[in-house]
């Protein structure tokens, strides 16, 4: 599967954002990889996004967001921007 480029602002220590870039990888999207810890200015540019503090938050290229997303809504999602 196919999409076009997606944005991941996360952390090494975060269990959902490992576990979101193993349902990426998985999927075969090319994707972005932000540490919110390494880049300082990302965590800022996280929370503008979301309005939240929660990670990941993976930004779509349809303009749309989602925050700790479960397996199944980023699934879902990833085949919604592939068809």
């Amino acid at each position: 599967m196919t999409a076009p480029e997606i944005t991941m602002y996360g952390a090494d220590w975060c269990g959902d954002c490992r576990r979101a870039k193993t349902v990426l990888d998985a999927s075969g999207v090319g994707y972005t990889y932000i540490d919110v810890d390494a880049v300082v200015e990302a965590a800022a540019d996280a929370l503008a996004i979301s309005g939240r503090t929660n990670i990941p938050v993976i930004v779509f290229p349809d303009g749309t967001h989602q925050v700790e997303p479960s397996n199944a809504d980023l699934e879902a999602k990833l085949r919604s921007l592939a068809s």
